[in-house]
């Protein structure tokens, strides 16, 4: 059984069967606990800000990362992954504005200044995108 603790955050891991991808942002929550049939796997507690969050589909993981790489114009045998930061790919502040413009274009988004400004990876740009256009189909 491993065992993570910090300031904001302990999980334990008793062996999963899927990988869970967690982040900072549900409000109010004191604790978690997912179970599969009989057996508890995961367990989280928090502090009042943690989100548990999924990744985008890779259809818009993809094209976030054309419009990125059609932005920064990136050589092709350059490789750009949800992983990888903007700063890390030469982008600037005014890089990264054009970035979101040509993403809310692409998908008939609007972004947040405040949300915009959180942004730091391709694959944060993408969970972003697939939040936003959940809202906008919902309302």
């Amino acid at each position: 059984m491993a065992s993570v603790a910090g300031t904001a955050l302990a999980v334990s891991v008793r062996p999963p069967r899927r990988l869970l991808q967690v982040s900072n942002g549900l409000s109010g929550l004191k604790s978690v606990s997912f179970t599969n049939q009989r057996k508890s796997f995961v367990s989280i507690r928090s502090v009042p800000r943690l989100r548990v969050s999924c990744a985008a589909k890779p259809e818009t993981l993809e094209k976030v990362c054309f419009i990125v790489r059609k932005q920064l114009a990136i050589a092709d045998d350059t490789t750009v992954t949800g992983a990888s930061k903007f700063s890390q790919l030469g982008a600037d502040s005014l890089d990264t504005v054009e970035i979101l413009m040509g993403l809310e274009e692409e998908f008939g988004i609007s972004v947040d200044e405040e949300i915009a400004q959180s942004i730091s990876t391709v694959q944060h740009a993408a969970d972003m995108i697939e939040l936003l256009l959940e809202e906008k189909e919902a309302a």
